[in-house]
């Protein structure tokens, strides 16, 4: 691992530290910490003071020591582990003027290793929804989440609230971490049983908490859980994918765990901030392409060939346009914070699966076999990337798309406005008849 600095070698440790010395709650409670806005401050100055190098380029260093030989989870779980002690998992959050910057972090981290990054983004996410939903205070120093939110058709972990008479030393414990909370979360830190098995839980061996959806009464809401409970059964079936197997994907049973209420029902998918990550996943497949064309860069500079010139041509120009598409999308997100982004997001990831998707087959088409059978965290790229973006729905994303596009949007709202009303960014405007037009020049 590489040195950080001592400024931020002082923070890693006062953050384990802190989470070392904090008392332990009772089994299931989310145990109130240190980590909310501050922490995200905390490292937003130092990734504008060039002196500290930045959040991004410490991050690439700390990658760049990281070699991956084995598939073995509990490898990509403990470069969680590192990357959260130093303080790398403090990602500007989404929509605050710099998610360009939380999206460039996601697709370096996509870079070194898929299913490091999809432990990641998981546990970034969570925080970020964490602070969205009023609940920063759930989370604590030491603490690496994730986000549970499959749910196959019939097959959903059912929610019943404990009684406050026999747990209230865990109910106060729970609401004690959540801050600021508006009247209309009613339900907010309510000390929830679990009962169900949710699939495909990523990490699930790996992290210390999870935000899970769940269904309380048929209503959909999110439920904060710590895993280490007796009444958390991690399953060994349920995963059989080669690429992304190190992601330590797993069935949960929960059979009675407790957990605390995040939101009000139905939060979790109404928050504008759900598109937000939903756009980030297309940062990692951006990341994961643009490593792929690099090796097929390295091979021409090496080897002056036509065919694999005329295949990196190719891949460049689609991730000249998907970068250039999410850099877009995420300074629309940070000048609108609380509209819909759903078409930006669909849009986004459409393009950037569409160029992943194409940069895979040009590079393999221009190298032949060699690096698939010889080149370890090339092959492990090849067979990782096509299995996670099928986390994107294919034609049925393109039809939601369509759809939406139907009906023209809403008009921004003035007071969602980063800067002068009377400065609207022209491509914004999305009337059905300038919908492609493009901006005076």
């Amino acid at each position: 691992m590489n040195h950080i600095g001592n400024d931020a070698a002082r923070d890693a440790v006062r953050r384990v530290h802190n989470a070392g010395s904090a008392q332990p709650g009772q089994a299931g409670a989310v145990q109130a910490g240190a980590r909310n806005g501050g922490d995200h401050e905390r490292i937003d100055r130092r990734g504008r003071d060039p002196k500290h190098g930045g959040l991004q380029r410490v991050l690439e260093q700390q990658l760049g020591a990281m070699r991956f030989t084995t598939d073995a989870a509990q490898s990509r779980g403990a470069a969680l582990e590192a990357l959260c002690a130093r303080g790398l998992d403090c990602v500007p959050l989404p929509g605050r003027g710099r998610t360009v910057e939380r999206w460039s972090a996601l697709a370096a981290v996509a870079a070194c290793d898929l299913s490091l990054v999809k432990l990641y983004e998981g546990h970034t996410d969570a925080l970020a929804i964490l602070a969205e939903l009023h609940a920063s205070g759930l989370a604590a120093p030491g603490q690496r989440w994730g986000v549970w939110a499959a749910e196959p058709p019939h097959q959903k972990v059912a929610a019943v609230p404990e009684g406050n008479s026999t747990h209230s030393s865990a109910l106060n414990s729970a609401r004690s971490g959540v801050r600021d909370v508006p009247p209309e979360n009613a339900g907010t830190g309510s000390v929830l049983r679990l009962e169900g098995v949710k699939p495909w839980c990523s990490g699930a061996a790996l992290l210390t908490h999870a935000l899970v959806t769940v269904s309380r009464y048929g209503e959909p809401v999110l439920a904060a859980v710590e895993l280490a409970q007796p009444s958390v059964h991690i399953s060994d079936g349920g995963w059989n994918a080669i690429g992304m197997a190190a992601t330590g994907t797993s069935e949960v049973c929960f059979d009675g765990a407790l957990a605390v209420q995040v939101g009000a029902a139905g939060a979790y998918l109404a928050r504008p901030g759900f598109w937000h990550g939903g756009a980030g996943i297309a940062a990692c497949w951006y990341g994961c392409a643009a490593e792929i064309a690099a090796v097929l860069r390295a091979h021409v500079v090496r080897r002056n060939e036509a065919h694999a010139c005329a295949h990196l041509g190719a891949a460049d120009a689609q991730l000249a346009a998907a970068g250039a598409l999410l850099r877009e999308t995420a300074a629309w997100i940070d000048r609108y914070p609380r509209a819909d982004a759903m078409r930006r997001a669909m849009r986004a990831r459409l393009a950037v699966e569409d160029a992943a998707t194409s940069v895979l087959a040009h590079a393999t088409r221009a190298l032949g076999p060699g690096p698939l059978c010889t080149d370890l965290h090339f092959a492990r790229a090849a067979a990782d990337l096509p299995v996670f973006l099928r986390q994107s729905h294919a034609e049925r994303d393109a039809a939601s798309l369509g759809e939406a596009l139907r009906n023209p949007p809403d008009a921004p709202d003035p007071l969602d406005l980063h800067g002068s009303p009377d400065r609207l960014d022209p491509l914004a405007c999305e009337g059905p008849d300038r919908q492609w037009r493009l901006a005076s020049l």
